[in-house]
């Protein structure tokens, strides 16, 4: 079993760092998802995960405060009303404009009632 949880693990990281790379793609939700695997898997890759100085401290703030830093509440607010405005101009459907609105309203107001943490 430590295996599997060891090979998610790796796989989320790879997903997290593409996912720093691309807008579309979340990078925090899979380097959190990396560390629970990591954390059944291999002290040594959590620990650099957690000790990693861009990765680390969102996942300790999340792990240690369930907290979303301001600056990435920002910047997630922000790419969701790009993505909504993209969406619009680019003539979606009225379907898929109201999906979006539905799906970004539930993720904004998830990640606006999370706590600051510590580092604001």
């Amino acid at each position: 079993m430590r295996v599997l949880w060891l090979a998610a693990g790796l796989f989320f990281t790879g997903l997290g760092i593409i996912g720093a790379f691309l807008p579309v793609m979340p990078t925090t939700v899979f380097l959190l998802a990396a560390a629970a695997c990591f954390a059944r898997s291999s002290p040594r890759l959590h620990g650099w995960l957690l000790a990693h100085p861009a990765f680390g401290p969102p996942i300790r703030n999340w792990q240690d405060y369930g907290a979303i830093s301001r600056g990435a509440k920002r910047l997630a607010i922000g790419s969701m009303a790009a993505v909504f405005t993209l969406s619009v101009l680019f003539g979606l459907s009225r379907g898929v404009l109201v999906a979006q609105v539905v799906l970004m309203a539930t993720g904004a107001a998830f990640i606006l009632t999370r706590p600051d943490g510590p580092s604001g």
